[in-house]
């Protein structure tokens, strides 16, 4: 029996999630994988429950009653006191910081897995030395969350790369949260500023909806299939169209922005208003390899075409290669929610326990 333990960093949705498929899966990977799963530390920015023993399933009690206020030397301390075997981080966080600390992690004799995007969309001086890193210590760092959620975009991109494949274009619509949008949207007769609340009730959309129409979003998942295919590009490359109007653009407020959220409806109504009969409108992520271009746009696509026949907040990726010019290899599916993202990482944890002894 092969025991994985693990460090979760970030118990918000996508972590709590995760740590539901686990408990209920206990029994399942022991017998189907030979695996146990023995979750050693939950973390938040502040306070940390550590259980070199294993943290029970109702870890939730037991993080409001038993965690403490750590700081990141101590967790460091931790690892490296008890020298747990297979030892893999998961970072589920929001944070732009917490990547910094992966370092940390890699040096203490912990293997990485991010939903967390932050990392490989940061500089690529950092984008390298992180690799160096890994590679010295001999870590593994998966991120197939990165990209799709629970799809299997990265792996595949990687492994046609490698393979010899050379791809020219890869398009679609990267994110789950737009998507739903511009699916309900161009399909029903309501205001723009009503799906938009629609999609943050169903928890597609972040807290703060701007972060989503800005598209940096989709812009950090083309980086990601850039870096991924070996292009020296920065974020600060990628061309992005926000969606949020110039009036609401500038300093407001998120309470100021909710407030005025129905100026988005006429602003959205000009987009609406120059669709043909049988378009509807789609958020796109392009990036051609050829002149090195990574683009992301609102565009009217044909209701028949592969992009024009998603539904609800699903993700559709084209790669076009040597092989697939003609017809390009797609991968569709459910792109946004918590249960198929932690559904992603769990498939993560699967791929690096078959890595280690």
């Amino acid at each position: 029996m092969k025991t994985i333990h693990l460090a979760l960093f970030g118990p918000g949705k996508v972590g709590r999630k995760l740590l539901e498929q686990l408990s209920n899966s206990e029994e399942h990977l022991k017998n189907s994988s030979g695996i146990t799963v023995k979750l050693i530390l939950v973390a938040d920015s502040t306070h940390a429950l550590l259980n070199p023993n294993g943290i029970k399933s109702d870890w939730d009690n037991g993080f409001k009653k038993y965690s403490k206020k750590y700081s990141f030397s101590e967790i460091e301390e931790y690892f490296k006191k008890h020298e747990f075997a297979n030892l893999v981080s998961i970072d589920t966080t929001a944070s732009d910081d917490f990547p910094h600390k992966y370092f940390n992690l890699v040096n203490a004799g912990s293997h990485i897995i991010a939903a967390n995007k932050v990392a490989n969309t940061l500089s690529s001086e950092f984008y390298d030395e992180l690799r160096r890193e890994l590679k010295k210590n001999n870590k593994n760092f998966i991120y197939e969350t990165n990209v799709g959620a629970g799809l299997p975009i990265v792996e595949t991109l990687r492994t046609l790369h490698l393979s010899g494949e050379k791809i020219t274009r890869i398009r679609g619509v990267f994110s789950g949260s737009l998507s739903y949008i511009f699916n309900t949207y161009s399909k029903e007769d309501k205001e723009f500023s009503k799906v938009l609340e629609e999609a943050g009730i169903l928890g597609y959309t972040e807290p703060d909806a701007r972060i989503d129409l800005s598209g940096k979003d989709v812009g950090r998942k083309l980086l990601i299939l850039a870096r991924e295919l070996k292009l020296k590009k920065e974020f600060e490359e990628v061309k992005i169209e926000s969606l949020i109007p110039t009036q609401l653009n500038g300093n407001t407020s998120l309470k100021e922005f909710n407030s005025r959220i129905t100026e988005l409806d006429e602003h959205f109504q000009g987009y609406k208003s120059k669709q043909l009969k049988d378009e509807v409108l789609r958020y796109v992520g392009e990036l051609n390899v050829a002149s090195g271009t990574l683009e992301a746009k609102l565009i009217s696509e044909p209701k028949t075409s592969v992009l024009g026949q998603i539904e609800g907040a699903d993700n559709i990726f084209e790669i076009y290669t040597e092989s697939y010019k003609d017809q390009p290899l797609v991968i569709r599916g459910a792109g946004a929610g918590a249960e198929v993202t932690a559904r992603g990482v769990f498939g993560d944890i699967l791929k690096i326990s078959e890595r280690l002894n």
